[in-house]
């Protein structure tokens, strides 16, 4: 890496607007962001430029992010990952471990929180921190999945949760709280 460049990082959600805030935030903080929607997308901008820092979230349409994990720990083991989910395990963050992953972190994490976790990715004597996801914030993401799925349609989206329309409304109205 030359003196004047800022380390490469290969940042991957299918959430385009959380990418958008996220790559912003960590361009800031002095990273050359690649973005992808996709491990498809992903793979591809990996093998061409392999990035020295990489934020791969878990699930996503297509394939997980643990193929993502495996593959740039292939290019090159050196490269530091943190994966994010809404849907925090130990089995989970155990797989990803294995599979290459530095850090795991539990959605929403921010851009501070994901900087640090670069920063302890090089201690490997600290343990992991799993952080289990809140109920309300599981059921955001699985409303808002199943929203997508059904083209923003919220009809149909009620129908296949086999909740009434008002109460889909209602809670889409209100998205969860952030942890403190």
């Amino acid at each position: 890496m030359n003196e004047n460049e800022n380390p490469s990082l290969l940042l991957v959600d299918d959430d385009i607007t959380f990418c958008t805030v996220l790559s912003k935030a960590l361009e800031r903080r002095g990273f050359s962001v690649s973005v992808a929607h996709s491990v498809e997308t992903a793979i591809p901008l990996a093998k061409t430029n392999p990035p020295e820092y990489a934020v791969a979230d878990l699930k996503m349409d297509g394939a997980s992010g643990l193929e993502l994990v495996r593959t740039l720990h292939e290019l090159d083991p050196n490269t530091r990952i943190v994966m994010l989910t809404g849907y925090a395990s130990i089995a989970t963050a155990v797989e990803a471990i294995k599979l290459g992953a530095t850090q795991y972190l539990a959605k929403p994490a921010n851009a501070d929180e994901i900087v640090a976790a670069f920063a302890h990715a090089a201690d490997a004597s600290k343990p992991i921190q799993v952080q289990p996801t809140k109920i309300d914030a599981l059921e955001w993401e699985h409303i808002q999945r199943v929203l997508r799925e059904n083209d923003n349609n919220i009809s149909a989206t009620a129908r296949a949760l086999n909740m009434h329309r008002r109460t889909l409304q209602r809670k889409l109205s209100k998205p969860p709280s952030r942890p403190e």
